[in-house]
């Protein structure tokens, strides 16, 4: 639709013998519907914090296994235990939906690769990794002889 100047307007309203008390309720009224909403302020960005949710079905967690994960994130102010809980919040909605009748989620990981982001969003979790991620191992030591270093990387003792 062509956007047309409220002065064009009152123009051919004159033109066309308007009575001036409606013409200017009329140009009053555009006025108004031509001004600039006036934005309310935004909320601030929500911080986030992340975590990494480790699939263990077995629960062989302490053993040196092999594992997998997703990378989420969660209001910084709010409780990592919160997120499974999170996340089944929102597989609860997506399953109540059409798509999700048809098809519906029933592991952690289905939920995380097919549920659509707007339900995690409304539970308030962000999902940054859809498929999962091999989770490694680390000492959280650096050695300091560098052949030591070569050595332990390649999984030899010395």
């Amino acid at each position: 639709m062509p956007k047309i100047d409220v002065n064009k307007v009152a123009e051919i309203l004159k033109r066309n013998e308007v009575e001036p008390s409606l013409l200017r309720t009329i140009v009053e009224e555009m006025n108004l519907l031509v001004q600039p909403e006036v934005d309310e302020e935004k909320p601030p960005a929500l911080k986030k914090q992340f975590a990494i949710l480790i699939s263990d079905p077995d629960g062989r967690l302490p053993a040196g296994n092999d594992f997998v994960g997703w990378v989420l994130q969660i209001p910084e102010n709010e409780s990592v235990l919160t997120a499974e809980e999170r996340i089944f919040k929102a597989v609860y909605e997506f399953n109540t939906t059409k798509k999700g009748r048809l098809m519906p989620a029933k592991t952690v990981g289905e939920a995380l690769e097919h549920v659509p982001a707007k339900h995690f969003k409304e539970a308030n979790i962000f999902i940054k990794t859809k498929v999962p991620v091999l989770m490694l191992k680390t000492d959280n030591e650096i050695p300091t002889d560098q052949a030591k270093g070569k050595d332990a990387r390649r999984g030899r003792l010395e």
